[in-house]
């Protein structure tokens, strides 16, 4: 019983600590995919993000990602890509350039990833999985003296998603209502040490409600709730998120 006791403080103890280093924001997403397929074997991928900061404060990320797709059959295909990440800072007054550190107004990170899609249906819901491997060169946001502030890693994402309509079953969805949820784990898998120095990056958890206005076309509404384990602080960003999706 005492050592019980002692477990149950000690959790607590750390679940305080943790707690004490997790910062929350709230923040608005807006998100565009599009898939367009060429003939029956090869198609082209293109995602767009825009960001904001905390409280909605300003434009942070803008993200534009495009590859070519190839469809090994009607559930799986797998893509080859490149990414644009840029984040822009609009208060550089917490760097002190007396220090030798000059602060950057916007960073770049650029990305080469690999993903393969996994589709199917459990009853009367569609679902999806993804699996995406990245190579990622990252900027980071000040230039020390004598120190080189770029650096390379690799990152697994694991992605599934459901949609469930919300009229009568059929063999295809093309048109009307429906809810979504989705979630999505990363972890760094080299050079985790240059990024927070833990294989757990951060968790996407999302809910969404939707129309399927056709085969080609929807609009989608929902929260986001992204758990990032950062190098110095965690942070719970509460997101907002407007997503477009087209297909042709």
């Amino acid at each position: 019983m005492k050592r019980i006791s002692i477990l149950f403080a000690i959790l607590l103890f750390s679940f305080a600590k943790v707690n004490a280093q997790t910062q929350h924001q709230n923040s608005g997403w807006l998100f565009f995919l599009n898939s367009t397929k060429f003939n029956e074997k090869w198609g082209l991928h293109l995602d767009v993000q825009l960001r904001s900061a905390d409280d909605w404060d300003h434009l942070r990320n803008t993200l534009i990602r495009p590859g070519l797709t190839y469809y090994i059959n009607k559930n799986q295909n797998v893509t080859l890509g490149y990414a644009l990440v840029q984040t822009y800072f609009k208060d550089l007054s917490l760097f002190d350039a007396t220090s030798g550190i000059v602060a950057k107004s916007t960073i770049n990170e650029q990305r080469i990833w690999e993903q393969y899609i996994l589709t199917h249906k459990i009853k009367s819901v569609f679902a999806s999985h993804r699996f995406r491997l990245e190579q990622r060169f990252v900027e980071r946001n000040f230039v020390a003296t004598n120190t080189d502030p770029d650096y390379f890693s690799q990152r697994l994402r694991y992605f599934f998603r459901l949609i469930k309509p919300l009229q009568k079953a059929t063999p295809t969805f093309t048109k009307g209502a429906f809810v979504a949820l989705q979630n999505e784990v990363f972890l760094n898998i080299q050079n985790k040490e240059k990024v927070n120095n833990s294989l757990f990056d951060q968790n996407r958890l999302y809910l969404a409600g939707g129309y399927r206005f056709s085969k080609s076309f929807d609009l989608e509404l929902g929260y986001l709730n992204q758990a990032q384990h950062g190098a110095q602080n965690n942070t719970i960003n509460n997101v907002v998120q407007f997503a477009i999706y087209t297909r042709f």
